[in-house]
């Protein structure tokens, strides 16, 4: 039976020669993520079901980490933290990324110099940085966006604290096979295109239920000339569609990222010439401009063009989508030898991502000077804004305004304000943005001959 990438992995984890779509399965964990926002109830029911005493069932898949509301004073917070500290301690966890900067019930360190030893920053980011992403895997998240790993062939999606629970107990989940959709990309990516803008394209045109508990399988020349990190993008953002899980099949640059991060094995599979798929949708790059999403949906899509006249109060880039290395040296290229007309912040998504900030350079400076001569704000790595959490929380909109944003969802309230309108965009977009004080398509304010991420 020919079998989509997607179908081939889960018929290896459940034992199975082969599956179909709507088929469900038992399937093997091979990686089992959580965070302080969920990580709490996960662990809560996990000792309901299975008892104050009970061990993880492996302690080398269980990763984690704080992310979320990091730099507050909200002693809620503090005590998620502290929470996933004393499991991690009690369970011996090998994989858990402590924020030491946050321990007690103080105020915490000031936003520039963080003292955390082990503190890694956005999950999403983080776990492929640190060697947790790995073609052919299954690895299961309390967070929707977990489908970002999919950018390394392997499958990746959100669960609940009930079904992470009991895979933290057992190592298995009970799936039902999706369906797989294609998306074929053809032709050269624009230098002024980026990943950002090829997902909202498509989440535009098929709508935030278009992809509802399907594998939203990613193709075509456009996207293997993509680095890891512009992949990763893709992948994020397949959950707003409605999918179960984005794919991309590994290649060379797949295996050279993965290989420079971890020494554990891995099965690559791709789908099938003749594999059956639910749909395809094929694009020319050269026909795609550079897009937005308009509040409050990010299917509610536009040209940056198109919003030209929209006066903008703030540009946030950061994020699990749009605050990793490639994102800020695009927005360093647009931001190079300029002022910004507005309040820009820049937040990595992990501590990795901001030593780059000091290594990475354009037109000879490092991406920190260019955007601190830019006039910029720059806060430590974390969530930061993008969830909104409690009002001390970096950069939080806490009051209406309109916010050109590299996150990855923009519905009421998501960056803190319930009348907060927020724009969805590529770094390359939001850095223009920032420049004029109005939506902005980065060709109208430099001349993009330099392609960014770009493998």
């Amino acid at each position: 039976m020919n079998m989509t990438i997607t179908e081939k992995i889960l018929a290896s984890h459940a034992g199975k020669t082969s599956v179909k779509a709507g088929e469900n399965v038992w399937v093997e964990v091979d990686v089992l993520l959580t965070h302080d926002v969920c990580g709490p109830g996960t662990i809560g029911i996990f000792q309901q079901e299975f008892g104050p005493d009970a061990k993880v069932w492996d302690r080398e898949k269980v990763v984690i980490l704080p992310d979320h509301y990091i730099f507050t004073a909200d002693p809620m917070a503090h005590r998620n933290i502290d929470t996933l500290r004393d499991f991690a301690a009690k369970q011996r966890l090998p994989y858990y990324y402590d924020a030491d900067f946050v321990k007690g019930s103080g105020v915490p360190k000031p936003y520039s110099s963080p003292t955390a030893t082990s503190y890694k920053g956005v999950c999403h980011v983080a776990l492929p940085q640190a060697g947790h992403a790995r073609p052919g895997e299954v690895l299961l998240g309390t967070d929707s966006h977990t489908c970002t790993h999919g950018a390394f062939g392997e499958f990746a999606t959100g669960v609940g604290n009930t079904e992470a629970a009991f895979a933290m107990g057992t190592g298995k989940i009970w799936l039902k096979v999706p369906n797989t959709m294609r998306f074929v990309f053809n032709g050269e990516m624009p230098a002024y295109l980026m990943a950002k803008d090829l997902i909202l394209h498509v989440i535009g045109q098929i709508g935030t239920d278009g992809a509802t508990y399907a594998a939203m399988e990613f193709d075509g020349p456009a996207i293997y000339a993509l680095d890891m990190e512009e992949r990763m993008t893709i992948c994020n953002m397949a959950v707003e569609a409605g999918a179960k899980n984005g794919i991309i099949a590994p290649d060379a640059i797949t295996e050279k990222y993965v290989k420079a991060r971890t020494k554990k094995p891995y099965k690559v599979f791709r789908s099938d010439a003749d594999a059956t798929f639910a749909s395809t949708f094929t694009y020319d790059t050269k026909d795609i401009e550079p897009t937005v999403a308009q509040p409050h949906s990010p299917g509610k899509r536009a040209t940056a063009r198109q919003c030209r006249d929209v006066k903008v109060d703030r540009v946030y880039i950061g994020s699990c989508t749009g605050g990793k290395t490639v994102d800020f040296v695009a927005a360093a290229n647009v931001l190079a030898g300029k002022t910004v007309k507005i309040e820009t912040l820049i937040i990595p998504a992990t501590t990795d991502v901001d030593t780059d900030l000091d290594t990475f350079k354009v037109n000879g400076q490092t991406l920190r000077q260019v955007f601190q001569n830019a006039g910029c704000q720059i806060a430590p790595a974390s969530c930061a804004a993008c969830l909104g959490g409690p009002e001390d929380t970096f950069g939080r909109a806490q009051t209406p305004m309109t916010v050109v944003s590299t996150t990855n969802r923009n519905f009421p309230g998501r960056m803190g304000h319930k009348q907060a309108g927020i724009y969805l965009a590529s770094p390359l977009t939001a850095a223009a943005s920032a420049l004029t004080g109005h939506v902005t398509d980065p060709r109208d304010v430099m001349s993009i001959d330099k392609p960014i991420g770009r493998a």
